[in-house]
């Protein structure tokens, strides 16, 4: 029975979008409604703008996903068709150029050219794309579902702080939002350095930094402009 390994990189594709995506909804819609609290607004006005800044960011978050994702694409398309040309018109030396691969990583030469022969044998445009190229089917860009994702998970990071601002009193929203979402994007760290394998202590660090000094940036702006306003 063949031996079937999972490891954390066959994740990779949707977790760097997820993560993106939910910390990214999280700071850029506590920083908002932050900043819309601090310039003395009252609560319908702070959740009209997390409203909007949810739905804007969740649009964005996907339509930019999407172009991202989709120029890697185009240009593993681009590799593997220039690939493919030389593999029909240069075979021979396509095979010398694999093999030398293989023997950069540690194989005798005769050894690396029969290797290289099999390989190519079997799939000669899969052995380069892997070999030469660097590119796994597992991490093969996939727009759409980095477009879905970034736009989920940007609308369930954007919802928490918008729920902490209803349950919030209204005097006291600027600290409650602040502290709700530190405390949501250590989470998210956690749950995101779980996945990957990594230190859950890195994990929430280092989104709970960039966090903080967003919102205390906003909130800053947001009561300058309403002192000045007022």
């Amino acid at each position: 029975m063949r031996h079937r390994e999972r490891h954390r990189i066959e994740r990779i594709g949707w977790l760097r979008a997820a993560v993106l995506g939910a910390n990214d909804g999280i700071v850029s819609t506590a920083s908002l409604v932050v900043g819309v609290a601090a310039a003395s607004s009252g609560r319908e006005q702070v959740l009209l703008a997390g409203v909007s800044g949810l739905v804007a960011g969740a649009l964005s978050m996907a339509a930019g996903e999407y172009v991202s994702v989709s120029s890697q694409a185009d240009t593993e398309q681009a590799d593997l068709a220039t690939e493919r040309a030389e593999l029909a018109s240069q075979r021979a030396a396509e095979e010398q150029e694999l093999a030398d691969i293989y023997v950069e990583r540690g194989l005798e030469p005769q050894l690396a050219r029969t290797v290289a022969l099999q390989l190519m044998a079997h799939d000669a445009l899969g052995a380069h794309a892997r070999d030469e190229l660097g590119l796994f089917e597992k991490l093969t860009a996939r727009p759409l579902q980095a477009a879905l994702a970034s736009a989920a998970t940007f609308s369930v990071g954007a919802s928490l702080p918008m729920l902490t601002v209803l349950l919030a009193p209204p005097t006291r929203i600027v600290p409650v939002v602040s502290v709700a979402s530190l405390v949501f994007l250590a989470a998210l760290g956690v749950l995101a350095a779980r996945s990957g394998g990594a230190s859950a202590w890195v994990g929430a660090r280092r989104v709970t930094l960039w966090g903080a000094l967003a919102m205390a940036a906003t909130a800053g702006i947001g009561a300058l402009f309403g002192t000045t306003v007022s």
